[in-house]
């Protein structure tokens, strides 16, 4: 299987999203590359793995899927959407949007990943049940419950 972006608890800190709720909660700048207009499809970790049963039991071997999220999104607005979570959460902090520093882009860095899931689609029937903004309000609730393992993790 080939996958867009996923997202939601346990994923370590040095990815997109948790890194930025991690330097929300700690009231530190969050950094977007260029103008952060750079578009993903994020797809919530529970339906991948959804996805992933369905494959197994129900695939053709040999056969390739591509597991996609149909949620394309701008790194702004993920975590301009985060930012509003963490306002929700931590009103002490608030507002997070004032942490947001655009840096410069990295050399190479694709505008956008996209994936055509249409064949796990139809022939699986599988398509995602979590919406972007629930699973990232999910997302953020997992990681401020999980605070500890989060800035553990930050170190290793």
């Amino acid at each position: 299987s080939n996958c867009s972006n996923n997202y939601g608890p346990w994923q370590f800190p040095e990815k997109l999203i948790p890194l930025m709720i991690s330097r929300g909660i700690q009231n530190k700048s969050m950094p977007i590359y260029g103008d952060g207009k750079n578009i993903r499809d994020w797809l919530f970790v529970e339906d991948h793995i959804k996805a992933l049963i369905k494959i197994v039991k129900k695939g053709k071997i040999g056969e390739t899927y591509n597991i996609g999220g149909d949620e394309e999104s701008s790194n702004l607005k993920i975590v301009n959407l985060i930012c509003s979570n963490l306002d929700e959460k931590l009103p002490f902090n608030a507002p997070h949007h004032r942490l947001i520093k655009f840096v410069k882009d990295r050399k190479g860095h694709d505008f956008r990943y996209s994936i055509n899931y249409q064949k796990v689609k139809k022939t699986l029937n599988f398509s995602p049940s979590v919406k972007l903004h629930k699973g990232l309000k999910r997302t953020v609730d997992w990681y401020i419950q999980n605070y500890n393992w989060l800035m553990n993790k930050s170190r290793s």
